[in-house]
């Protein structure tokens, strides 16, 4: 009889990375396929599983919006009465969001088995809610399924022990490989009216740039300046969104900033192979651009990915005139991708490890 594995999902990062691997683990498991519901609108949920052909959850706990405290509580119980009715073997989440840490918490107060992918990623910054995430559902994990060796440096000084730890590549890579067809078949530079290489393509959501109005009107007037010089796209995320509005903030922006909808994965990825750089705060993106070639520059004091600033295309940047020339400078030497296993195997790895550990 076929042992039975939860893959956990709630928010749009997740939906990228379980593509393959959920359909990969249904060829020896019985795979019950989990949203939390974290991220629940189309734009930020029902696009993506459209865009990735992935099927419809077994299970989707609709929790939507909250606060932290909120949305954790939510999922826990949620999953909890799941797990009450029917135990899987393990249990399997993705990166570093609420429905992450929430469900190990739950799974392993019942004394079950949890495998995190993407473990041992650190910002060493403990305002980044993201970062409690991490650290919590290590400590409770039982595999570690780590993205690179910073990553797995990481968790043996944590004291995680070596045979519990596996080096396994980056698995938003495995969507990207599988999809890079379909994303150079879309027009995208016809569709948004600009040239290739000709553009920047920006991306804002995290709370400590556009929560804060005096960082966010300093990010506005910055991206305005570059603007002069490229066009800068800029798909709306709704916090952002409504972070605009409450601040009054729409006298900063530039004519040359085009507002867009949200738009789906592949989209998104053609926007930044076809850009000229990308300007960002998301840790996917940075993983995604280096993996393209693509200069990168992330709009944070620090990164939870540092393999992308050593070996891949990224650099951290704060929005001052002086970084102006950096950019454009930096832009015009891009460093090639050379991590190892960010090849588009990893689900391989995992499935291959799951199926010896269980």
């Amino acid at each position: 009889m076929k042992k039975t594995v939860d893959l956990i999902i709630g928010a749009r990062p997740n939906f990228i990375k379980v593509v393959k691997l959920n359909r990969i683990l249904r060829e020896n498991f019985n795979v019950r396929l989990i949203h939390t519901g974290q991220h629940y609108t189309k734009e930020m949920s029902d696009i993506f599983f459209e865009d990735l052909s992935i099927p419809k959850p077994d299970y989707s706990f609709d929790v939507k919006s909250g606060t932290h405290a909120y949305q954790t509580y939510k999922i826990m119980v949620e999953y909890e009465r799941l797990l009450l009715k029917r135990k899987p073997h393990l249990c399997v989440v993705f990166g570093d969001v609420n429905s992450t840490m929430a469900a190990t918490i739950a799974a392993k107060k019942l004394y079950l088995k949890v495998a995190h992918v993407e473990a041992g990623l650190r910002s060493f910054d403990k305002s980044m809610p993201e970062e409690i995430n991490r650290i919590v559902t290590d400590s409770l994990s039982d595999f570690l399924f780590a993205p690179s060796q910073d990553a797995v440096s990481n968790l043996l000084k944590e004291g995680r022990e070596k045979r519990n730890i596996f080096l396994v590549g980056n698995i938003m890579i495995d969507t990207l490989k599988e999809n890079l067809d379909k994303i150079r078949s879309i027009d995208i530079c016809k569709e948004f009216s600009v040239k290739r290489k000709n553009f920047i393509y920006l991306t804002l959501h995290r709370p400590s740039n556009v929560d804060d109005r005096k960082r966010f009107i300093k990010i506005l007037n910055f991206v305005k300046i570059l603007s002069k010089e490229y066009p800068v796209i800029l798909p709306l995320h709704p916090r952002t969104e409504k972070m605009i509005n409450l601040f009054n903030l729409k006298k900063y922006i530039s004519e040359k900033i085009y507002f867009i909808k949200p738009v789906s994965y592949l989209k998104s990825v053609a926007l930044e192979m076809n850009s000229k750089f990308v300007l960002t705060d998301s840790g996917g993106i940075q993983e995604e651009t280096t993996f393209l070639n693509v200069p990168c520059f992330t709009l944070r004091k620090n990164t939870e990915r540092p393999v992308t600033l050593t070996e891949g295309t990224n650099t951290l940047l704060e929005p001052e005139v002086e970084s102006i020339e950096k950019i454009f400078n930096t832009s015009e030497r891009v460093k090639r991708n050379r991590i190892k296993y960010w090849d588009g195997k990893t689900s391989e790895r995992i499935s291959r490890i799951l199926e010896e550990l269980l």
